[in-house]
């Protein structure tokens, strides 16, 4: 249920702050999450490709 009553302008301001904080690490959380799902895959692809295609024959050659 929603509060009907009137705040105290601090006490807003502190909700809102503690808020904008818990959204600032939500998505820092998520990031992380992305590029850990984005290594998994990255991990998996080079293990599971011919390691001709990612390495040629004579590449370390100049």
């Amino acid at each position: 249920m929603v509060e009907t009553r009137i705040k105290p302008y601090y006490q807003q301001v502190a909700e809102q702050a503690r808020r904008a904080e818990q959204t600032r690490r939500y998505r820092r959380n998520q990031v992380f999450g992305l590029l850990i799902v984005a290594a998994a895959i990255l991990i998996w692809w080079l293990f599971h490709t011919n390691p001709k295609w990612i390495f040629p024959p004579g590449w370390w050659r100049p």
